[in-house]
């Protein structure tokens, strides 16, 4: 019994902990659940559309590589393409190109229908890029909204501060530190959600400009490709196993040698 009474005492003495987290937020009231529910949104958002896009993003460059092995061995490009998944990037081009070819025969002026087959893949390769840069808008927009959004709330802290000095009279630390401390919780909220936004949105812009570049690069081969009946295609550059001496489509020709007098 008397253990009791002593650790309820004890219990009594041990001062409350009235700076935390979640005391932060119930003081601060509706504007503080709101400021945080905000963030949380923006920053679940900003993460799941990093994680979607990467898997998008390496898709294709999965899709890059096997164009490089197999697509230019094919004899035209109706075979090449079917060796393509369906939901492929670059089937899309291919696709694009021969239903084009198809239609271009109605040009009666060769450089209309070059211009037919031209602007077709580029439609094609335009439709794919914004694809691609689906999303990234929100991040741009966290990335630019987030830290002032933390310092609404800020402010809106330092207010309470300033009232709970003028109701007391005086600059007491046990007046003034619940309503500063979630005004600086509010900040760095706001920063936490910012900065990995506008990172993921730098990173994957960069991947999607590598992209453009390989499926420009593709579209061009494409269109050189149906204007010359097969006749232009890339060089197919093999890469040899270690050791091994390079394939004749790796090994550059030999210069001819001039005969002696």
């Amino acid at each position: 019994m008397l253990t009791n009474i002593l650790a309820a005492a004890g219990a009594a003495a041990t001062p409350q902990n009235k700076f935390g987290f979640a005391e932060a937020l119930e003081q601060g009231g509706f504007i503080a659940y709101a400021t945080v529910i905000i963030l949380g949104i923006m920053s679940f958002g900003s993460f799941y559309i990093l994680f979607t896009k990467f898997v998008e993003q390496q898709k294709i460059m999965n899709q890059v590589r096997n164009v490089r092995a197999n697509f230019w061995r094919s004899n035209t490009l109706r075979e090449g393409a079917n060796k393509l998944d369906k939901n492929s990037a670059f089937r899309q081009l291919v696709d694009d190109g021969l239903a084009a070819e198809e239609q271009h025969g109605k040009m009666t002026d060769s450089m209309e229908a070059h211009d037919w087959l031209h602007g077709s893949l580029a439609r094609s390769e335009a439709s794919i890029n914004a694809k691609l840069a689906g999303g990234l808008p929100f991040l741009a927009t966290v990335g630019a909204t987030a830290p002032f959004i933390g310092l609404f709330g800020t402010v809106v802290g330092i207010y309470r501060a300033l009232i709970a000095i003028g109701i007391a009279g005086s600059a007491s630390i046990d007046k003034v530190a619940g309503p500063v401390g979630e005004a600086l919780i509010m900040t760095a909220l706001g920063l936490l959600v910012a900065v990995p936004a506008v990172l993921a949105y730098n990173w994957l812009q960069a991947r999607n400009k590598r992209i453009a570049e390989h499926l420009n690069s593709f579209s061009t081969d494409i269109l050189a490709n149906i204007n010359s009946k097969g006749a232009v295609r890339p060089a197919i550059i093999t890469s040899p196993a270690k050791g091994a001496a390079p394939t004749a489509a790796a090994r550059p020709a030999a210069p001819p040698v001039a005969p002696k007098q």
